[in-house]
C-alpha cells in the first residue's frame, strides 16, 4: 500500500511540474506591450507607404521597452522550438524591430544614422548587445542566420526595419502568427507602392537596392519568383498607375536599375 501511495504521489508531483513551468514561461504571442509602444510611437506618413519613428517618445518609455525586450530574452530555446513556424517568424521579426529601436536609443539623439553606431571594425548589425534564445546575439543573426535561411520568405525584407528612411516601413503594430501572412503581404504592397523607393521611369524600373543585395531571396522560387523581374510583374499596379507601364512590367521588357539607399535615421522629429 505504501508503494502504491508513493507512486500516486510521484504522479501528482510530475503532473504539477509542466503547469508550474508553463506559468513561469508563458509568453504573450499577441505582443500586447510591443504593439502598444509601436502604436504610440510609430506614425504612418500621409501616403501610407512610409512610417517615421518617434525615438524621443520611445526614450521616454524606455522602461516599458526594456520590459518588452526582457520578455523576449527570457524565452528558452526549448519553448521557441515548440512553437509553430508562424509563431517563430513573428517572434524573430518583432525581436529584430524592437532591439533595433533599443540600439538607436543607446546613442539617440546624437546620431544621424544607424551606421553611426558601427565602427571601422564592426557594423552595428554585428554588435552582440542582447540575449535571445539563450545566447548573446546580434541583429544579423536574426536576419541572416534565422529569418532568411530558415523561413525562406522574401517578404521578410519588407518586415524587418533597419531604422533608416530607405528601409521598408516599421509597422505600428506587432506581427502575430494569426495575421502574419496578411501583414507580410501588406508590407510588400506598401513598399512596392512607395515611388521614392520603387518606380517606373522611362524604359526602366528603378527599385530599392534591397533587390540587389538580396537577389537570391527573390530568385528562390517563392510564389513563383524565379527572378527579380517576377516580383516587379506581380506588383505592377503598385509600381505605376499607367496601364502601358504595367503591361511592360508584366512582359518583363523594362531594364532594372537600383536606387541609392537612404541611411538617414527614420526619426519623426527630423
Amino acid at each position: 500500500m505504501n508503494t502504491r501511495r508513493h507512486f500516486i504521489a510521484l504522479l501528482a508531483a510530475s503532473a504539477m511540474v509542466p503547469l508550474a513551468g508553463h506559468a513561469q514561461t508563458a509568453f504573450d504571442h499577441q505582443y500586447t506591450a510591443w504593439s502598444a509602444l509601436a502604436k504610440k510611437h510609430v506614425k504612418w506618413l500621409p501616403d501610407g507607404k512610409q512610417s517615421r519613428v518617434n525615438y524621443k517618445g520611445f526614450a521616454a518609455d524606455r522602461a516599458s521597452l526594456k520590459e518588452v525586450l526582457s520578455a523576449m530574452s527570457a524565452v528558452p530555446k526549448a519553448a521557441y522550438d515548440s512553437w509553430s513556424k508562424p509563431q517563430q517568424m513573428a517572434f524573430l521579426i518583432n525581436a529584430y524591430n524592437a532591439f533595433t529601436v533599443e540600439l538607436i536609443l543607446t546613442k539617440y539623439p546624437d546620431l544621424q544614422s544607424i551606421k553611426d553606431l558601427g565602427s571601422l571594425f564592426q557594423s552595428p548589425w554585428k554588435k552582440e548587445f542582447f540575449t535571445l534564445l539563450g545566447s548573446k546575439r546580434h541583429l544579423d543573426w536574426i536576419e541572416h542566420d534565422q529569418l532568411r535561411p530558415v523561413f525562406k520568405d522574401p517578404r521578410v525584407h519588407a518586415a524587418v526595419n533597419c531604422a533608416s528612411i530607405g528601409c521598408p516601413a516599421l509597422r505600428d503594430e506587432a506581427f502575430t502568427a494569426a495575421k502574419l501572412d496578411a501583414q507580410l503581404d501588406d508590407g510588400m504592397r506598401r513598399f512596392m507602392g512607395d515611388r521614392t523607393r520603387n518606380r517606373v521611369k522611362g524604359d526602366e524600373v528603378q527599385v530599392s537596392a534591397i533587390f540587389k543585395w538580396f537577389k537570391e531571396d527573390f530568385n528562390s522560387g517563392y510564389r513563383g519568383f524565379k527572378q527579380v523581374e517576377d516580383v516587379f510583374a506581380t506588383y505592377a499596379e503598385q509600381l505605376t498607375d499607367k496601364p502601358e507601364e504595367q503591361a511592360a512590367l508584366r512582359a518583363k521588357t523594362l531594364s532594372v536599375s537600383y536606387l541609392d539607399y537612404d541611411w538617414s535615421l527614420n526619426d519623426l522629429g527630423r
